[in-house]
Protein backbone atom coordinates (compact mmCIF):
# COMPACT_ATOMS: atom_id res chain seq x y z
CA UNK A 1 0.00 0.00 0.00
CA UNK A 2 1.34 3.41 -0.99
CA UNK A 3 1.71 5.94 1.80
CA UNK A 4 -0.54 9.00 1.31
CA UNK A 5 1.10 12.04 -0.21
CA UNK A 6 1.88 14.79 2.25
CA UNK A 7 -0.20 17.94 2.11
CA UNK A 8 1.72 21.10 1.15
CA UNK A 9 1.75 22.22 4.79
CA UNK A 10 3.04 18.83 5.95
CA UNK A 11 5.71 18.87 3.25
CA UNK A 12 6.94 22.35 4.22
CA UNK A 13 7.10 21.24 7.86
CA UNK A 14 9.69 18.62 6.78
CA UNK A 15 12.01 21.12 5.08
CA UNK A 16 15.05 22.73 6.65
CA UNK A 17 13.93 26.11 5.31
CA UNK A 18 10.29 26.28 6.38
CA UNK A 19 10.14 23.57 9.04
CA UNK A 20 11.29 25.80 11.95
CA UNK A 21 8.56 28.38 11.23
CA UNK A 22 5.41 28.79 13.26
CA UNK A 23 2.37 27.13 11.75
CA UNK A 24 0.77 30.43 10.78
CA UNK A 25 3.87 31.57 8.89
CA UNK A 26 4.22 28.22 7.15
CA UNK A 27 0.55 28.35 6.14
CA UNK A 28 1.11 31.80 4.62
CA UNK A 29 3.94 30.36 2.51
CA UNK A 30 1.78 27.41 1.47
CA UNK A 31 -0.94 29.70 0.14
CA UNK A 32 1.60 31.36 -2.20
CA UNK A 33 2.97 28.13 -3.66
CA UNK A 34 1.94 26.51 -6.94
CA UNK A 35 2.31 22.92 -8.19
CA UNK A 36 4.99 22.14 -10.79
CA UNK A 37 5.66 18.90 -12.70
CA UNK A 38 8.81 18.04 -14.68
CA UNK A 39 9.46 15.03 -16.91
CA UNK A 40 12.48 12.78 -16.43
CA UNK A 41 15.45 14.39 -18.16
CA UNK A 42 13.84 17.85 -18.28
CA UNK A 43 16.06 20.84 -17.50
CA UNK A 44 14.36 22.87 -14.78
CA UNK A 45 16.81 25.74 -15.00
CA UNK A 46 20.38 26.40 -16.12
CA UNK A 47 23.29 28.17 -14.50
CA UNK A 48 23.12 31.92 -15.23
CA UNK A 49 19.35 31.84 -15.84
CA UNK A 50 17.36 34.67 -14.29
CA UNK A 51 15.83 33.74 -10.91
CA UNK A 52 12.08 33.13 -10.93
CA UNK A 53 11.10 30.42 -8.45
CA UNK A 54 12.41 28.21 -5.70
CA UNK A 55 11.13 24.65 -5.51
CA UNK A 56 10.25 22.10 -2.84
CA UNK A 57 10.33 18.51 -4.08
CA UNK A 58 7.17 16.50 -3.36
CA UNK A 59 8.24 13.41 -5.30
CA UNK A 60 11.18 12.49 -7.53
CA UNK A 61 14.86 13.36 -7.76
CA UNK A 62 16.62 16.46 -9.11
CA UNK A 63 20.32 16.75 -9.92
CA UNK A 64 21.99 20.08 -9.11
CA UNK A 65 25.24 20.39 -11.05
CA UNK A 66 27.77 22.64 -12.72
CA UNK A 67 29.94 22.22 -15.83
CA UNK A 68 33.65 23.04 -16.00
CA UNK A 69 35.12 24.94 -18.94
CA UNK A 70 36.23 21.54 -20.30
CA UNK A 71 32.65 20.26 -20.16
CA UNK A 72 33.13 18.03 -17.11
CA UNK A 73 30.04 17.80 -14.93
CA UNK A 74 30.18 18.00 -11.14
CA UNK A 75 27.03 17.02 -9.31
CA UNK A 76 26.67 19.26 -6.27
CA UNK A 77 23.69 17.48 -4.74
CA UNK A 78 20.46 15.62 -5.38
CA UNK A 79 17.16 17.09 -4.21
CA UNK A 80 14.50 14.57 -3.17
CA UNK A 81 11.26 14.71 -1.16
CA UNK A 82 11.30 17.60 1.30
CA UNK A 83 14.38 19.27 -0.22
CA UNK A 84 14.40 22.93 -1.28
CA UNK A 85 16.41 24.07 -4.30
CA UNK A 86 16.79 27.25 -6.33
CA UNK A 87 16.75 29.49 -3.26
CA UNK A 88 20.11 31.28 -3.63
CA UNK A 89 19.33 33.20 -6.82
CA UNK A 90 15.83 33.87 -5.55
CA UNK A 91 17.12 35.54 -2.41
CA UNK A 92 19.87 37.71 -3.92
CA UNK A 93 18.23 38.35 -7.30
CA UNK A 94 21.34 37.31 -9.22
CA UNK A 95 21.62 34.55 -11.87
CA UNK A 96 21.29 30.87 -11.04
CA UNK A 97 24.44 29.28 -9.61
CA UNK A 98 23.89 25.75 -10.96
CA UNK A 99 21.91 23.61 -13.37
CA UNK A 100 18.85 21.71 -12.14
CA UNK A 101 17.76 18.60 -14.06
CA UNK A 102 14.94 16.18 -13.26
CA UNK A 103 16.41 12.66 -13.04
CA UNK A 104 12.94 11.15 -12.65
CA UNK A 105 9.49 12.61 -13.04
CA UNK A 106 9.36 15.32 -10.41
CA UNK A 107 6.38 16.78 -8.61
CA UNK A 108 7.20 19.97 -6.76
CA UNK A 109 5.82 23.14 -5.24
CA UNK A 110 7.15 26.46 -6.56
CA UNK A 111 7.37 29.86 -4.88
CA UNK A 112 8.07 32.97 -6.94
CA UNK A 113 10.69 35.56 -6.00
CA UNK A 114 8.09 38.32 -5.69
CA UNK A 115 5.94 36.19 -3.39
CA UNK A 116 8.91 35.28 -1.18
CA UNK A 117 10.05 38.89 -0.85
CA UNK A 118 6.53 39.99 0.04
CA UNK A 119 6.29 37.23 2.65
CA UNK A 120 9.64 38.17 4.21
CA UNK A 121 8.64 41.83 4.46
CA UNK A 122 5.33 40.97 6.09
CA UNK A 123 6.66 38.14 8.28
CA UNK A 124 10.26 38.73 9.46
CA UNK A 125 10.49 35.22 10.91
CA UNK A 126 10.58 33.92 7.32
CA UNK A 127 13.59 36.13 6.58
CA UNK A 128 15.33 34.80 9.71
CA UNK A 129 14.55 31.24 8.59
CA UNK A 130 16.08 32.01 5.18
CA UNK A 131 19.32 33.21 6.80
CA UNK A 132 19.53 30.07 8.96
CA UNK A 133 18.84 27.87 5.93
CA UNK A 134 21.61 29.52 3.88
CA UNK A 135 24.05 29.13 6.78
CA UNK A 136 23.21 25.42 6.90
CA UNK A 137 23.82 25.18 3.14
CA UNK A 138 27.22 26.88 3.54
CA UNK A 139 28.28 24.53 6.33
CA UNK A 140 27.24 21.52 4.24
CA UNK A 141 29.20 22.81 1.23
CA UNK A 142 32.29 23.38 3.38
CA UNK A 143 32.06 19.80 4.67
CA UNK A 144 31.74 18.39 1.17
CA UNK A 145 34.67 20.41 -0.18
CA UNK A 146 36.76 19.31 2.81
CA UNK A 147 35.95 15.67 2.08
CA UNK A 148 36.89 15.99 -1.60
CA UNK A 149 40.14 17.76 -0.78
CA UNK A 150 41.31 15.74 2.22
CA UNK A 151 39.81 12.25 2.13
CA UNK A 152 40.42 9.29 -0.22
CA UNK A 153 37.52 8.04 -2.31
CA UNK A 154 36.80 5.11 0.06
CA UNK A 155 36.30 7.53 2.96
CA UNK A 156 34.12 9.84 0.85
CA UNK A 157 31.99 6.90 -0.24
CA UNK A 158 31.66 5.65 3.35
CA UNK A 159 30.63 9.14 4.51
CA UNK A 160 28.07 9.37 1.73
CA UNK A 161 26.58 5.98 2.59
CA UNK A 162 26.35 6.87 6.28
CA UNK A 163 24.60 10.12 5.42
CA UNK A 164 22.23 8.33 3.03
CA UNK A 165 21.34 5.78 5.73
CA UNK A 166 20.46 8.58 8.15
CA UNK A 167 18.33 10.34 5.56
CA UNK A 168 16.49 7.15 4.65
CA UNK A 169 16.14 5.88 8.24
CA UNK A 170 16.49 8.83 10.68
CA UNK A 171 17.79 7.81 14.07
CA UNK A 172 18.58 4.27 12.91
CA UNK A 173 19.85 2.07 15.72
CA UNK A 174 21.98 -1.04 15.61
CA UNK A 175 25.05 -2.16 13.71
CA UNK A 176 23.52 -3.00 10.32
CA UNK A 177 21.11 -1.10 8.09
CA UNK A 178 19.79 -1.67 4.58
CA UNK A 179 20.01 1.16 2.05
CA UNK A 180 18.34 1.73 -1.31
CA UNK A 181 20.46 4.29 -3.17
CA UNK A 182 17.94 4.78 -5.99
CA UNK A 183 20.63 6.06 -8.36
CA UNK A 184 23.13 4.74 -10.87
CA UNK A 185 26.84 4.39 -10.10
CA UNK A 186 27.40 7.14 -12.65
CA UNK A 187 25.23 9.50 -10.60
CA UNK A 188 27.01 8.41 -7.44
CA UNK A 189 30.37 9.19 -9.06
CA UNK A 190 29.17 12.68 -9.99
CA UNK A 191 28.09 13.32 -6.41
CA UNK A 192 31.43 12.15 -5.02
CA UNK A 193 33.49 14.18 -7.48
CA UNK A 194 35.22 11.08 -8.84
CA UNK A 195 35.22 8.90 -11.94
CA UNK A 196 32.91 5.90 -12.17
CA UNK A 197 35.81 3.39 -12.25
CA UNK A 198 37.21 4.89 -9.03
CA UNK A 199 33.83 4.67 -7.33
CA UNK A 200 33.43 1.06 -8.50
CA UNK A 201 36.87 0.23 -7.07
CA UNK A 202 36.05 1.97 -3.77
CA UNK A 203 32.76 0.08 -3.52
CA UNK A 204 34.60 -3.19 -4.16
CA UNK A 205 37.07 -2.29 -1.38
CA UNK A 206 34.19 -1.71 1.06
CA UNK A 207 32.63 -5.00 -0.01
CA UNK A 208 35.88 -6.90 0.53
CA UNK A 209 36.10 -5.40 4.02
CA UNK A 210 32.46 -6.44 4.60
CA UNK A 211 31.49 -2.85 5.29
CA UNK A 212 28.76 -3.30 2.68
CA UNK A 213 27.23 -6.17 0.77
CA UNK A 214 24.78 -6.22 -2.09
CA UNK A 215 21.30 -7.65 -1.67
CA UNK A 216 19.59 -7.15 -5.01
CA UNK A 217 18.98 -3.41 -5.45
CA UNK A 218 19.90 -2.71 -1.81
CA UNK A 219 23.15 -2.33 0.07
CA UNK A 220 23.43 -3.90 3.51
CA UNK A 221 25.64 -1.51 5.45
CA UNK A 222 27.77 -2.33 8.48
CA UNK A 223 27.58 1.08 10.16
CA UNK A 224 30.55 0.51 12.47
CA UNK A 225 32.80 -0.50 9.58
CA UNK A 226 31.63 2.44 7.49
CA UNK A 227 32.38 4.83 10.35
CA UNK A 228 35.88 3.39 10.56
CA UNK A 229 36.43 3.97 6.81
CA UNK A 230 34.84 7.42 7.04
CA UNK A 231 37.15 8.36 9.92
CA UNK A 232 34.26 9.57 12.08
CA UNK A 233 33.37 8.79 15.70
Amino acid sequence: MKSPQLTPAELLAKTSFFGPLRGEDREAVTLCMRPAVFAAGQVIFLRDDAPRDLFVVRKGRVRLSILSSEGRELSLAHATEGDVFGEIALLDGRPRTANATALTQVHALSLSRSALLTLMEARPRIAIAAIAFLCERLRSTDTKMEAIALYPIEARLARFLLSAVQLQSPGVQGKVSSLSLDMSQGELALLLGASRPKVNKALATLEEAEAVRRNGAELICDLEMLRAYADVE
